[in-house]
């Protein structure tokens, strides 16, 4: 990639960094805002139904053009047989569209539900969106990812990607979430919240 590239990139990260939003995340041991948000079929979800169930694993994301957030829901993907078993459910949250979400997991194969969260709403609660500053949104629109579009409306805002494990009793067992949209937590760091509540 070229150097400029790059640097629009790391720009962003850092100042990303310094507004401190890492600090503003839903802590372990806050009550979840609860939800209830369409699915890529247009079916409502309810945290509620699915806490009823057992623990859940909820995962924001940014969106289908970014190939760091789908190869960790396909990594996500991978694991879903042991989490079914463990009786964990698990949703992905993103800004997209339900159209756009439909196109992700028909083309990724993704077995839980991918749910519509538009304008950042949900994700504001859990303290985990940003806007994309001008410069940047000219730089993507430049290598023709217009997030507008994929969102359906036109702030400009994203979810950082994050992880968050929540109890059945509502309380958040695990939460991480980081400025740099390269950094992940691995999906074992989570699970051992999940198994050691489930």
């Amino acid at each position: 990639m070229q150097a400029e590239r790059l640097a629009v990139g790391e720009r962003a990260v850092e100042e990303l960094f310094a507004s401190g939003i890492e600090e503003r995340i839903l802590p372990v041991g806050a009550r979840a805002p609860e939800f209830a948000l369409n699915d890529a079929r247009g079916r409502l979800v309810r945290s509620a139904d699915m806490l009823a169930l057992g623990p859940l694993v909820v995962k924001f994301f940014r969106g289908r053009w970014c190939p760091y957030c789908v190869t960790e829901l396909e990594a996500w993907r991978d694991l879903h047989g042991t989490l079914r078993e463990r009786g964990v459910l698990m949703v992905a949250i993103g800004p997209q569209t339900e159209q756009q979400n439909d196109f992700m997991v028909s083309q990724h194969g993704l077995p839980f539900p991918v749910l519509s969260d538009p304008g950042c709403a949900l994700a504001e609660k859990f303290g985990v969106v940003h806007t994309v500053p001008e410069y940047l949104r000219e730089y993507y629109l430049s290598i023709l990812i217009n997030v507008p579009f994929v969102n359906g409306e036109a702030s400009w805002r994203l979810p950082l990607p994050a992880t968050f494990v929540i109890g059945r009793d509502g309380r958040v067992l695990f939460s991480e979430a980081y400025a740099d949209f390269r950094v992940r937590p691995e999906p074992e760091e989570a699970l051992a919240a999940v198994f050691g509540s489930a």
